[in-house]
């Protein structure tokens, strides 16, 4: 039986790292979205709202009648609590539905100006235990987005304990090989601090390990020539692959090295689980990922939750849609078990295409001519056999004929973003995708 703080049924809650996604993530089935605020984020570096847009998201999820975070999770030094402060002044009248932040004396401010406002405790503060839920609850804090690194028994004695407090949890995307985001790879070698929202994903680049003889200090002595320097070191360093001339020292026990990889996390098979150790909110990383991500993870997500809560067994083709998404490989995190060596890629740092990739975007759809205008992402050619995405379902097709923006015949259609038109039996109605089938 689930039990939880909220008073209604668990939630899927979706990126929204623009509006086009946004609105995405609701045509596609999520209960509620997280949305970046420019500046205070922790991705700032990718986030396409600004303060007007952000004004306007709120609003269409309103009308919609779903919910929307907004994010105020960078841990701020002196130099940004003034500016942070006054962010907050600025965004609280918009009247989202939770903040979610992760400094205790930024919380601490909001508490004190804005009582009623709901907060979350985002994933960068660390929660791994119940004595750490009930402190911020009883700070008032209304919900624990939890760490990454906890077991399904962890959580349910979290929620046993202090069951007062909602529990949000991740369910599916990329993961942080460093402590729920907590790294310092990125500000080491190049000074862009992942805690202050402008990571580089040094964790996923290209790596060799070398043993140098010689002093890595001259390196160091040219970077920083007014610095004293200590005495020579030799040993093991990292050269990345788009960086020749480079070496970046680097320690290394039995384990191994710690500038590794992380498999992608998917545990759209521990829904039930999930929501039986008390989890309320089922959410998916990926705001700077593209739209067609949004739509496919949250469509699956929604269907495989309403499956379990109708009491219908989970459907292997939600895990087959999300295993067509480009992806480090999967993993189900700690949730049944430590997964050591097996969570990490050691491969690669990219994500790779599983032969599936979505062709277009459909921008328009004449029902005169029966032609759809498609947004170009990858070639395909006449003749191609495609599934059309909607909200409504998945619809096999073969594309027979292409027109250019000329209305000429061609063979084939070229990504990188140009328009072509292509026939359709309906109208897909908005935010439809063409994907490629292997």
């Amino acid at each position: 039986m689930y039990i939880c703080f909220m008073e209604t049924k668990p939630e899927i809650l979706a990126p929204a790292g623009d509006m086009d996604k946004l609105k995405i993530a609701l045509a596609y089935g999520a209960d509620a979205v997280y949305a970046g605020i420019p500046k205070f984020s922790l991705r700032t570096r990718e986030t396409a709202f600004t303060a007007e847009s952000i004004r306007n998201g709120i609003d269409y999820v309103h009308r919609h009648g779903k919910n929307i975070y907004l994010t105020l999770n960078i841990f701020p030094h002196n130099l940004k609590v003034d500016a942070f402060l006054k962010e907050l002044d600025a965004v609280v009248p918009l009247q989202p539905d939770a903040l979610i932040m992760a400094d205790p004396g930024m919380i601490a401010a909001a508490l004190k100006r804005y009582p009623d406002m709901p907060l979350h405790l985002s994933t960068q503060a660390n929660t791994v235990n119940w004595a750490t839920a009930a402190f911020w609850r009883d700070l008032g804090v209304r919900r624990i987005i939890l760490s990454r690194e906890l077991s399904l028994e962890e959580i349910a004695e979290i929620h046993d304990k202090v069951p007062d407090i909602e529990l949000e949890a991740f369910v599916h995307g990329a993961i942080c090989i460093a402590y729920s985001g907590r790294c310092l790879i990125s500000n080491y070698l190049h000074f862009r601090d992942a805690n202050q929202g402008t990571c580089t994903n040094s964790c996923r680049w290209e790596y060799r390990l070398a043993y140098e003889r010689g002093s890595l200090l001259d390196v160091e002595a040219r970077q920083h020539p007014a610095e004293p320097l200590p005495a020579p070191a030799r040993g093991l360093v990292l050269h990345e692959s788009e960086r020749p001339g480079e070496a970046f020292p680097v320690s290394e026990d039995i384990q191994g090295t710690y500038l590794m990889n992380s498999k992608d996390l998917c545990a759209i098979e521990l829904l039930p689980e999930l929501i039986h150790s008390g989890v309320c909110s089922m959410k998916i990383e990926g705001r700077t990922k593209s739209a067609y991500y949004t739509a496919v993870t949250a469509r699956a997500y929604r269907r495989a939750l309403d499956a379990h809560l109708a009491g219908r067994p989970f459907d292997p083709e939600d895990l087959r849609e999300l295993m067509r998404l480009s992806n480090r490989t999967y993993t189900t995190g700690f949730y049944t078990r430590n997964p050591r060596q097996y969570g990490e890629n050691f491969r690669d740092g990219l994500s790779e295409g599983v032969g599936e990739a979505v062709a277009g975007r459909i921008l328009h759809y004449d029902p005169q001519s029966g032609l759809a205008v498609l947004e170009v992402k990858n070639r395909f050619s006449r003749g191609e056999k495609m599934t059309l995405i909607s909200p409504g379902g998945n619809l096999d097709i073969i594309v027979d004929h292409i027109e250019d923006e000329k209305g000429l015949a061609v063979e084939c259609a070229h990504g990188g973003g140009k328009n072509v038109r292509i026939p359709l039996p309906s109208d897909p109605g908005d935010f439809a995708f063409i994907r490629k089938r292997a």
